[in-house]
Order: C-alpha cells, then sequence, then structure tokens
C-alpha cells in the first residue's frame, strides 16, 4: 500500500475507531484489511458487538469527542501522524503491529533522521548518568536523534546531551502531560527544541499498563538501543526485548559485577548483545546494519501483500464456529497469535476474522506485541 495523505474526515474516522474501548492496534489493522476503511470499520463494529456471548464494554466515541480532540491538537501544534502517511516514521511503520496514530509536539523531522534510543536505570550511578549524557552529545553530533522515554536518571541525561543536536522523548501519557514532574524543565526545553511523542489522546495520565506500549515505540523508532546500567527486572530490558524483536541492534555498556545496577547490561552482553564503552563502538555496530537494506526489505514485503478478495457474508457461519475452537487454545498466560491458529487447525483467513471479533466483544486480551490471552 502506498503512502496517502488521509482528508479531514478519514482522519477523523482514524482517531475515532483507535479510541474506540476495545479496538487495539492489531484489531484496528485486522478491520482495514477487513473493510477497506476505518468508516466502514466503525459502521460495522455495533453488529459485530451484537454477535457477543456476553455485552462487550466497547464504547465508540462520539465524532463530537474526536473533533473537539482534533481541534485540541491543532491549538496546541500537536500533530497527528497516522501509520499509512507519508510523514509517519519509516521504522515505526515496520513495527508489527504498527501503532495507527501517533501524536507528535515538535520537531517532526527530527523523526525522520536516523535515530538511536539511550535507556537505562532511573537510579543511575553518577558514571553512568555522564556517559549517556556524553555519548548522546557524541552521536548527535555524528547525526542522530537520540530518542528515550523521558524518565529519571539515564534517559533524562540522554535527552539533555542531544538537546542542540536533536531529541524525541516517547511518553506513556498524551503530550501534553509532564512526567514525572521533575523533568519539567527538560519536558519544555524539548517541547521547543525537540520532539514528543505518544499513541495517548491529550490529557491522558499514563498508567502502568502505558509504559510497556511506549517502550515498543522507543525501539521501534530506532535503528538500535543502547542500555547504560540496567537491573536484572526492569522496564529497560523489556525495550531492549522489544529491540530484538523488531529486528534492532542491541548494545549495552559493560559494569561491576557488584553493582546490581549493571546486572541486566552484562546478562544483555552474555545473550548477544554488542558490548559498547564508546561512541566509536557504536558507530561500529551501527555500520554493519544498512538501515536502507531495512527499510527496503519492510517496502517490498507491504507493497507485494495483497488482501485477497473475500466475501465476509459468505464465511460469517463459519467465522462464529471458529469462537469455540479458538476460546478453547487459549489461557490466561499470553500466547503468541500465530501458535493459536496454527493449533486450531482453522484456514488463516477464517482464524483471524474470529481472533478479531474476539477482541473486539472482549472475550480475549491482546497485548502489545501481538500475544492473547483469555479475558478472566
Amino acid at each position: 500500500m502506498s503512502d496517502i495523505e488521509l482528508s479531514f474526515s478519514e482522519r477523523r474516522d482514524w482517531l475515532r475507531l483507535i479510541r474506540t474501548t476495545t479496538v487495539g492496534p492489531v484489531a484496528f489493522s485486522g478491520l482495514l484489511k477487513r473493510y477497506g476503511n476505518a468508516g466502514d470499520a466503525l459502521a460495522a463494529l455495533p453488529r459485530l458487538a451484537a454477535r457477543a456471548t456476553r455485552k462487550a464494554k466497547m464504547v465508540i466515541p462520539p465524532i463530537e469527542d474526536i473533533e473537539r480532540e482534533m481541534r485540541a491538537n491543532d491549538e496546541l501544534g500537536v500533530r497527528l501522524l497516522c501509520s499509512c502517511e507519508p510523514d509517519y516514521p519509516n521504522y515505526l511503520k515496520a513495527v508489527t503491529p504498527t501503532p495507527p496514530v501517533i501524536s507528535v509536539l515538535g520537531k517532526v523531522e527530527l523523526l525522520h533522521r536516523p535515530c538511536l534510543a539511550i535507556i537505562g536505570s532511573r537510579n543511575a550511578s553518577a558514571i553512568g548518568l555522564r556517559f549517556a549524557r556524553q555519548i548522546a552529545n557524541e552521536l548527535g553530533q555524528e547525526g542522530f536523534t537520540i530518542v528515550s522515554g523521558l524518565a529519571r536518571g539515564i534517559d533524562a541525561q540522554a535527552h539533555f546531551g542531544a538537546l542542540d543536536t536533536g531529541t524525541v522523548g516517547i511518553l506513556g501519557g498524551g503530550v501534553d502531560h509532564v512526567y514525572p514532574k521533575q523533568n519539567s524543565e527538560l519536558f519544555a526545553d524539548m517541547r521547543e527544541r525537540g520532539a514528543l511523542v505518544s499513541e495517548s489522546p491529550l490529557g491522558y495520565r499514563a498508567t502502568a499498563r502505558d509504559f510497556p506500549r511506549r517502550n515498543r515505540i522507543i525501539s521501534g523508532l530506532c535503528q538500535g538501543v543502547v542500555v547504560i546500567e540496567a537491573a536484572e527486572r526492569s522496564g529497560t530490558l523489556i525495550t531492549a526485548r522489544y529491540a530484538l524483536e523488531q529486528n534492532r541492534e542491541v548494545m549495552a555498556a559493560p559494569g561491576s559485577p557488584l553493582d546490581p545496577r549493571t546486572k541486566g547490561c552484562n546478562r544483555l552482553i552474555q545473550q548477544g548483545a554488542a558490548l559498547i564503552e564508546n561512541t566509536q563502538d557504536i558507530l561500529h555496530v551501527l555500520a554493519n546494519t544498512s538501515s536502507l537494506d531495512f527499510i527496503g526489505q519492510f517496502e517490498e514485503e507491504r507493497d507485494g501483500y495483497n488482501q485477497p478478495d473475500i466475501n465476509w457474508d459468505d464465511i460469517e457461519k463459519e467465522i462464529d464456529n471458529a469462537h469455540t475452537v479458538l476460546l478453547s487454545l487459549c489461557s490466561p498466560t499470553p500466547t503468541v497469535r500465530d501458535e493459536i491458529i496454527r493449533q486450531s487447525g482453522i484456514a488463516f483467513p477464517i482464524a483471524s476474522a474470529a481472533l478479531l471479533e474476539l477482541e473486539i466483544i472482549g472475550e480475549i486480551l491482546v497485548e502489545d506485541d501481538g500475544r492473547i490471552s483469555l479475558n478472566i
């Protein structure tokens, strides 16, 4: 599918669809493939919800609410970028599932330069903080946009180091919500000199469940992720895992085995992450990664895919029958979508359509990485 610039009404439909309570990125993509556009998908949602065996808490926002949100974005200078549009970042388009709509406050052009994430501990050591700021500055001088999560510690220092060259903060809440409060001055600087990005609407305050989603965008925007100080169980390592799943480079700075803040980095290196000690090490790793080949391969795959013509009315009964089989294969533990479909023995289009309906009617939950679990 070639990039297209959406009209006002099309953009409104995209925003209204992704703001519907039971529609996440996976369901959004499935609905577009099934119905062709967001407007027709919205028209079909009430009929799909009516087939639920239990009432789903589906709420489709009124058009007036969405237009109010769009006006508020315009007044604040926020750009809404839909994943089919030319200004949407190419690396993020290659993430599966792709975030359908992102909000950008600041310099959109920073998202189109080579991007590199620098992440790490909130409670970092003095030397870790200095190292993050130093390499962020040096990488910025080499033409990279530095991406991080605007948290305390390593994230903040990475942003500070790249303020003069270009930095992007990815937020769990809306782009107008400062979090944490002690970074309010940095937030203001980045709003003017860098960029702030979020999937969430204006005014939304992030909760714990929003940060993994944010972390997928941090890694998804970038050619690689540099980890500086991370405990063995931390959100930083979740971002590193996403980077691996997205076929991005993962690099880590080694640390003392006596410091719990570096155990996660040392473990990443044991598992194959590139060991980095300075900016030149990072540039060497990235020199062996061709971003043009990566994007070219993605464009080839995307443009080469043709959705088969399916008369959904003709196979509605088969989709209904698939519900029971697929639900029996789901469990409270998140499971890879393709594994569920494979074990079901059901034809892919039918199984995929049935899983889409089960998500919309609230029978299953779909994680940000596409894994599926029962909604219990």
